[in-house]
């Protein structure tokens, strides 16, 4: 068994997949020596000799002309060159790497902001709310447990590695294949008994989904495979033992009057209680977006319920899956772009103000890069940030859409 898993966790596995999936390392250019360097002994003896004479009858050169030199500059017509830098892979398979690429991107900020409130606006609220409470407990134990096993990402080389952002985090488990297995399984859960649809069709979908993001992880060098099946693994348990309790957590939230105030109180501990970080990266803050997140998704399903915002089922499930025409195609884009740009505005105000009244109370300057690492000052500004987009997107957004009768 412990052979198994040291195979798996092998970076020389991963170096294999990404060249199967066309993606070569380039050896090193040979260095190369110049024309006037290739002579015979005798001439390079000789050589050596003028060269030692006529540096000792040479006046020293002016600190200027050092400092020309070290910078590329012209000395007596020869131009010293500077070596740039060379992408050491060749990709064989573009295909497979735009295919990989894009499917990283699905476990990145930019899909959750965008697909999470799209789900919420435009497919069923009731859905996007489990979607949304799965997420955030799954991302949350993924990213804890990477900064308490500390187990390193696989080294370079062997592995290529094509993201940077990420690569100073750990890497068990990966947190890319935890989420691209609790957001698809836990709408298709979700919905199987809500609407009628071929579910043989909608699990291969979740599963390709599934496999597409799980081997990007590999493909990008980011993880091993032992870290892209225990994610696989960690998140079907988790899902598996929450299922039967999606029902009475989301009647909690939305008809005990002290829900909002448990799940503002429970993820701003939880984010400030992160991990001790043994060396900073953006593991802490981005566990902050999505907690704080979940806990501003809580608070507008409260408000939504206690002010009687949500509509009240026509008929008892399973219902038919509405046609695709035109005027409702039409809607669903005008609802998913007014409301993308009310959160992007927002999240531009909301961060800027947060981010400078936190500051203030720290006494620090919002533009010092270093101090937004502190913990005292990272946590805050992102946990009233994305607690208010939460509130924002699933409250705020769908008044503005009542309002303009969409």
């Amino acid at each position: 068994m412990s052979s198994l898993l040291a195979a798996l966790r092998a970076p020389e596995l991963v170096a294999q997949f990404q060249r199967q999936c066309g993606l070569v390392r380039l050896s090193p250019p040979p260095p190369q020596q110049r024309p006037e360097q290739r002579r015979w002994p005798q001439a390079d003896t000789q050589a050596a000799a003028a060269a030692a004479a006529a540096a000792a009858t040479a006046t020293p050169a002016r600190p200027r002309d050092a400092w020309s030199r070290q910078a590329g500059g012209d000395s007596n017509g020869v131009v010293t060159r500077t070596a740039i830098p060379q992408k050491k892979y060749k990709i064989e398979n573009y295909f497979l790497y735009y295919l990989f690429l894009f499917a990283a991107t699905l476990g990145q900020e930019v899909f959750y902001i965008t697909f999470l409130p799209f789900c919420y606006w435009n497919i069923d609220p009731h859905v996007a709310r489990r979607v949304i409470n799965v997420w955030a407990v799954v991302m949350y134990i993924g990213q804890t447990s990477k900064d308490v096993l500390r187990w390193p990402r696989p080294p370079s080389p062997p592995v290529i590695k094509l993201e940077v952002r990420v690569d100073a985090e750990y890497g068990m488990p990966s947190t890319h294949a935890m989420a691209a297995t609790a957001i698809p399984f836990t709408f298709l859960l979700a919905t199987m008994n809500r609407y009628k649809y071929p579910f043989e069709l909608a699990l291969v979908f979740a599963v390709a989904i599934c496999t597409l993001v799980s081997l990007s992880r590999i493909y990008t060098g980011m993880h091993t495979v032992l870290d892209v099946l225990c994610g696989i693994a960690i998140t079907a348990v988790l899902v598996t033992v929450s299922y039967p309790l999606w029902d009475a957590i989301e009647a909690f939230q939305m008809k005990n009057h002290f829900a909002p105030v448990l799940a503002l109180t429970l993820s701003f501990l939880l984010a400030i209680n992160y991990p001790e970080l043994d060396h900073w990266s953006t593991a802490r803050g981005d566990t902050t977006n999505i907690v704080s997140a979940g806990g501003g998704a809580t608070l507008a399903t409260w408000i939504n319920y206690q002010w009687n915002l949500i509509p009240d089922a026509v008929s008892a499930p399973p219902y038919e899956m509405p046609s695709l025409t035109t005027e409702l195609i039409c809607r669903m884009g005008a609802r998913f772009v007014i409301g993308i740009v009310i959160v992007f505005f927002a999240r531009q105000a909301i961060k800027s103000v947060a981010l400078a009244f936190v500051c203030k109370l720290a006494g620090v300057s919002p533009g010092d890069k270093q101090a937004r690492k502190l913990l005292w000052v990272e946590v805050p500004y992102k946990y009233i940030t994305y607690t208010c987009l939460g509130v924002v997107g699933l409250a705020l957004c769908p008044a503005v859409h009542r309002y303009l009768s969409l």
